[in-house]
């Protein structure tokens, strides 16, 4: 174990189940023992179940035949190459799967019960199947190769410094850390792709980009690359990037060949196009369609994928048009193409149509597109949610957006079914995260922050485990496994995106926060609505008008969502104001005033702030000194934005409006 192991990989000793006699050998069916994922599972199982019960088991390999079909020696059919079945026979464990992968997830799943401290007879006495709720499980780094991460915050780059790809052996523990919650792909650079990186597909980084592939490869995991739309432009020495372009597309024929021969394990690119400045198939009076299926083609040949995010939008416009929207952008951008696209590219659609904030309604492309493979993208980096310095806790805000239901068919449309590939018998879907991990010893800063990264693989492998068992999970695996401080840090952490939002912007404003850095308030402060606030705030009101009489944008879902987001008396108070421009006397359902949630909702979150901080402080010399003084001194820095947060806000709105708090509380 380096010194660089992951929080819930650094197996610590554990009591229970050091008795345990199925613990004492353990059966492996359905993968060749010679196979390095099986190598890799097999070394993570005795490492672990050596530190942790002092035990170094037998490992008996079964004879099979891996078909279609397999089945257990319970007599259960796998049906799934990455579903795995775990069972007791014989006083032994008896791991089965129909590929490496599925025998390495279940050697993790093993390894989390010990170290929950569950007893591993009565777990897996009935026998445990579990398959994979989505097929991709990705994670999306922002890393640059100068060593910088775009919206980082736990430190520099592990991948590159310097213009220089690093593999040591953080890199392999990287690979142990997520893979051991289900993640089985990685994009290691930036959507923005800067100069520097256009040329990770020369041959400048072929041998350390095979290096990598290949380490990820040992873990069940693809490596995947963003690309630079604009590479025959950047690298390639041609003046266009005409998607229907004959030298454009000989370019990339002759490219891919040299790149997927050079790099083995790769499985395909992200791009990132027509969006903040980035080049893209607009340009040349092309749809986005024609961009990504020129590169699918492509790649086609080599069994890759090409990722293309939906976040395109003109960040440019004039914001004093209040037909204009950036919340349409992605519906209005992609629904119309839906079907044109190829077999072997995905669309990458954020959970709302906006930017990773707070609370946003669910994008409507998803339950809009039928005839499109699709992935959910969430954002576990913190970046408009505090940074991974204030305490917010992500996973509860996830279940919501699995659990939407999107009116698409009249069974099986919720976002958990159409990313699962199930609603439309999409080829390809999934989950991507935008991931939170840098340097820093503990890979996320924040040891709380941990709770994302954990909780996001641990969500995506399986959707129906609650947010609680998942917290739960992620304490006692690394943190503390006594009952008591596993309880106070589930209140802390359960309850903390509601507080986060409370203080920062609660019935779907959004945004106020500080340009650039996107910490703290600055209420006027979005830096592309130059022209005007996004909170469209006035003496006698604020919200965006999205409804019919407005942008219009509210009619992009389906029904009956459409109707219930179009009229103000219909719509949920968490995202009244995202919908429609009100008085800040209209009265919400909770029977306060607009003004009057407004003021409630600031001071109840930062006094909430303070008794999480107070309850973190409880658990002094009950946990390791580190843990407790790092995120100490972050409930610290929480508490004084917190307070900003609810002086400026409070403030703003009480001057803009006039109307006094009616419970008398002071507002400067």
């Amino acid at each position: 174990m380096s010194d660089h192991a992951g929080l819930w990989t650094d197996y610590k000793e554990k009591k229970k189940n050091r008795n345990s006699v199925c613990l004492g050998k353990i059966c492996i069916s359905g993968a060749e023992k010679t196979d390095t994922i099986v190598k890799n599972a097999v070394d993570e199982l005795k490492k672990g179940l050596m530190a942790m019960v002092g035990l170094e088991p037998e490992i008996v390999y079964e004879d099979h035949t891996v078909n279609s079909s397999t089945v257990c020696s319970s007599g259960r059919e796998i049906l799934d190459s990455e579903e795995y079945r775990i069972s007791i026979k014989d006083n032994s464990l008896i791991i089965e799967g129909k590929s490496p992968s599925a025998i390495l997830y279940g050697v993790f799943d093993i390894l989390r019960t010990v170290a929950c401290e569950k007893e591993v007879e009565k777990s897996y006495a009935e026998g445990k199947t579990v398959r994979p709720s989505d097929p991709l499980r990705m994670l999306n780094h922002w890393d640059n190769m100068d060593g910088s991460i775009e919206r980082g915050y736990s430190g520099d780059s592990f991948f590159y410094e310097n213009d220089e790809i690093i593999i040591n052996e953080r890199t392999r523990d990287y690979a142990r850390l997520i893979a051991s919650v289900g993640i089985n792909g990685v994009v290691i650079n930036n959507v923005n792709v800067k100069s520097a990186a256009s040329y990770m597909i020369t041959d400048r980084y072929f041998d350390k980009l095979a290096q990598l592939g290949e380490i990820f490869a040992g873990y069940g995991i693809g490596l995947y690359l963003s690309l630079n739309y604009a590479s025959t432009i950047e690298i390639g020495g041609l003046d266009s990037a005409d998607p229907l372009d004959e030298k454009v597309i000989e370019w990339w024929k002759i490219k891919m060949a040299e790149v997927f021969k050079m790099i083995p394990a790769l499985k395909g690119f992200l791009v990132k196009a027509d969006s903040e400045g980035r080049p893209g198939p607009f340009t040349y009076g092309r749809t986005q369609a024609d961009g990504a299926n020129m590169l699918a083609d492509i790649v086609k040949e080599y069994g890759g994928i090409i990722i293309w995010r939906c976040f395109v939008y003109n960040c440019r416009q004039d914001w004093r048009d209040k037909k204009t929207d950036r919340a349409r952008a992605g519906y209005d951008n992609f629904m119309p193409m839906d079907g044109d696209y190829h077999d072997n590219v995905i669309l990458q659609i954020k959970n709302g149509p906006m930017d990773f904030q707070i609370r946003e309604p669910v994008s409507p492309l998803l339950g809009g597109l039928r005839k499109t493979n699709q992935m959910l993208e969430v954002q576990i980096a913190q970046e408009y949610t505090g940074h991974q310095i204030d305490v917010c806790y992500l996973i509860p805000e996830f279940k919501e957006i699995l659990a939407f239901k999107t009116y698409c068919r009249e069974q099986d449309d919720t976002v958990a079914d159409i990313v699962s590939g199930k609603t439309f018998g999409s080829r390809y879907s999934g989950i991507a995260a935008v991931t939170n991990t840098g340097n820093d010893f503990n890979w996320t800063g924040n040891y709380l922050a941990g709770a994302n990264l954990f909780g996001f693989g641990r969500l995506a492998f399986d959707n129906d485990l609650s947010a609680e068992q998942i917290a739960e999970e992620f304490i006692r695996m690394s943190i503390s496994a006594d009952d008591g401080v596993v309880s106070e840090i589930k209140d802390i952490l359960l309850p903390s995106r509601e507080i986060y939002e409370r203080y920062t912007c609660p019935l779907g404003i959004g945004w106020m926060v500080k340009p650039a850095t996107h910490y703290g308030c600055s209420v006027d402060g979005y830096e592309y609505d130059r022209w005007g606030t996004y909170h469209r705030a006035d003496h006698f009101g604020l919200g965006v008008d999205r409804s019919d009489k407005g942008t219009g944008y509210a009619l992009q879902y389906n029904e009956p969502n459409a109707s219930i987001y179009n009229s103000p008396e219909k719509c949920p108070d968490e995202l009244v104001l995202f919908f429609h421009h009100l008085p800040y006397t209209h009265v919400l359902h909770s029977g306060k005033t607009v003004i009057q949630h407004i003021y409630d909702a600031h001071f109840e979150g930062y006094d909430e702030a303070v008794r999480l901080s107070e309850k973190w402080d409880s658990l002094k010399g009950k946990l390791d000194d580190e843990i407790f003084e790092n995120v100490k001194e972050r409930f610290a820095l929480q508490l004084e934005n917190a307070r900003e947060w609810c002086d400026q806000v409070n403030s703003y709105f009480f001057r803009i409006s006039a109307i006094p708090d009616e419970k008398g509380r002071q507002i400067y």
